[in-house]
Order: structure tokens, then C-alpha cells, then sequence
């Protein structure tokens, strides 16, 4: 595989999970499935933007809580809220009564109560947990972490959960599945998991398990994952990340 390709593959992934500039495909873009592995790796613009905002507001003395805010903004700008749309239509479609209504409701593009109760506890314990970090380089490496290993578990799910639908973001993503493509995604994570030491290992280890609990909610009432799922799954353990590091660090 060429450097060529392996950076166009980089780059659809972050035309995929953001909405950062990354130019255009002259000639065939790459398939989605074949810029899974380096999903893990869009999360590392994401987070320096939620740094610098989060250090930036901080600096001009903004309160702890603020700047948290602030970060949160900037992060939710970057994605395009896309992990936020999927929470809540996750959360919505878990009301449903069978798993035909349940997708359903999911394709809506409306936000129900569910739907919007989750995203306050994800706003809400995200703020709260940013603002509790330790300033400096500790704080971005927190961020650096938690971005790449919600979306390593993002990948994951994709690769071990079958498709719940004939079409849709979940299931133009899945292709090839293969442990490979989670390398890169591992590697970085685990190198800046010895950044942070064991506050790093508590964090993977809980972001691990949340991961699993909604892929497993998932694989029952859905009997597969989409890309609202996967969304659910990032955000879900990022959440869940930055609460463990604020206790930790």
C-alpha cells in the first residue's frame, strides 16, 4: 500500500468525522471501509482545537467551567455535532417497541426526550470533567487520549457488530473486517496512555466498558450497529473518559 493512498484514506477519514478542511479527490476517492483504520487518528485535530480553546479561555480568565463550555463548542463545531445526532437518536430509538420502530425512529431526523436528556448529561459531566483537569500539557494529553480511544472503540464496534441495516453510514463503513486496522488506532493510544500513567489505564479500561455495554444494547434491540450507534459509542466513552481522567489526574 502506498503513502499516497494511506493519506487519502486519512483524509476521508476526516472528511468522514469532521468538518475540517481536507481538500478534494482528484480521481476516485477511497472506499469508507478502507479509512477505518485511521478513524482513531481523526480524533487528534478535534482535540488540539478543544485544547487550545479550553487553555485559550482559560488564559484570558475565563472560569474553569466556561472554558470547559467553550472547548465543548469548539469540539461539537469541528465533528459537525455528528457523535451528538447519533447519542440522541440512540437514545430516542431505544423507546421503540420492536426493532423496526426502533430504526425507525432512529432515521428521524426530529430529537424526542430521550434524546435530548442524554445529551444534557453528556454536555453536562463533559463540562463538568474538562473543567476539573489539570492545566497545561497534562490537559491535552487527556484530550489527545480520550479522542483517539472513543474512536478506536468506534471501530471496534464496527468491526465486531454486523450491520443492522441494508444501508446507511454503519453499513458503508463495514467492509473487510480485520484486527489490522485497529493497530495504528492501539499503538497511539497506548502511547499516550504512558503520558498520563495509570489515570490513562483507568480511563481506556472505563471507556472500555461503556463501549461494550452500548454495543451490547445495541446488538439487542437492534440486532447490529449503524452509524447512530457508533456515534452513541464515541461519544458515550469519550464522556466517560474525561470524567475518569478529571477524578485521576
Amino acid at each position: 500500500m502506498s503513502v499516497a493512498r494511506r493519506c487519502a484514506e486519512a483524509r476521508l477519514a476526516l472528511m468522514l468525522l469532521t468538518r475540517l478542511p481536507a481538500g478534494r479527490f482528484e480521481g476516485a476517492a477511497p472506499e469508507m471501509s478502507a479509512a477505518r483504520w485511521a478513524y482513531p487518528l481523526a480524533g487528534l485535530p478535534v482535540a488540539v482545537i478543544g485544547w487550545a480553546v479550553l487553555a485559550g479561555a482559560g488564559t484570558l480568565g475565563a472560569a474553569p467551567l466556561v472554558a470547559a463550555f467553550a472547548a465543548l463548542g469548539a469540539m461539537a463545531l469541528a465533528t459537525g455535532g455528528l457523535h451528538h445526532d447519533g447519542l440522541a437518536d440512540f437514545a430516542d430509538g431505544m423507546g421503540g417497541r420492536d426493532r423496526a420502530r426502533r430504526l425507525e425512529i432512529m432515521r428521524d431526523s426530529r430529537i424526542g426526550s430521550y434524546g435530548v436528556l442524554a445529551l444534557i448529561l453528556a454536555l453536562g459531566l463533559g463540562a463538568a470533567s474538562l473543567a476539573e483537569l489539570p492545566a497545561g500539557s497534562k490537559a491535552g494529553a487527556a484530550l489527545m487520549l480520550v479522542a483517539v480511544a472513543s474512536r478506536l472503540a468506534m471501530l471496534v464496534v464496527l468491526d465486531t457488530l454486523r450491520p443492522a441495516r441494508a444501508d446507511g453510514l454503519g453499513h458503508g463503513a463495514a467492509g473487510a473486517r480485520g484486527r489490522s486496522a485497529w493497530l495504528p488506532g492501539v499503538a497511539l493510544a497506548l502511547l499516550l496512555c504512558a503520558v498520563l500513567g495509570l489515570a490513562g489505564v483507568m480511563a481506556l479500561l472505563a471507556m472500555a466498558l461503556v463501549a461494550a455495554l452500548v454495543a451490547w444494547r445495541a446488538r439487542r434491540r437492534l440486532g447490529g450497529q449503524t452509524g447512530d450507534v457508533l456515534g452513541a459509542v464515541q461519544l458515550c466513552a469519550e464522556t466517560v473518559g474525561w470524567v475518569v481522567l478529571a477524578a485521576a489526574l
